[in-house]
């Protein structure tokens, strides 16, 4: 069965790592430790976590310590992984994204790139619809 770190599991479920350790002190979500005496979440308990936070809705436990959960997006196919390569020109940009065997590209405006702090080696998440790329920092 798959496990996944305290902070594998905040960004899966939208929330900072420390939150994911007052729900796990708290006895919402279970824990066991590794041998390196990390803590680790199960797949099938993160899951069912998952499903029970999303169904408290936004002012349930996920927001209700002032946490901000990430937007949700009806965009489904989602690529996470590193810049490789960022082209600048005056107006416009290319951003190159390698997710696992996928090498995506996507053309954005400079001003997008700028404000997103893309540059390479930082984690990114290409989102792809249709004929568009959507591009979120990670």
């Amino acid at each position: 069965m798959r496990s996944y770190s305290m902070g594998r599991a905040a960004r899966l479920l939208g929330v900072s790592p420390d939150t994911v350790r007052r729900w796990a002190d708290a006895g919402r979500l279970p824990t066991r430790r590794d041998e390196g005496g990390r803590r680790l979440v199960a797949g099938e308990d993160l899951a069912a976590f998952a499903v029970a936070l999303a169904a408290e809705g936004p002012g349930g436990p996920g927001g209700s310590d002032g946490e901000d959960r990430e937007p949700h997006t009806s965009v489904r196919n989602a690529f996470p992984g590193i810049v490789t390569a960022v082209r600048l020109g005056d107006v416009a940009a290319q951003v190159e994204i390698q997710a696992g065997p996928h090498r995506l590209v996507s053309l954005l405006t400079r001003e997008a790139v700028e404000e997103l702090g893309l540059a390479v080696g930082v984690e990114a998440v290409a989102r792809v619809k249709a004929t568009n790329v959507h591009v979120d920092r990670v």
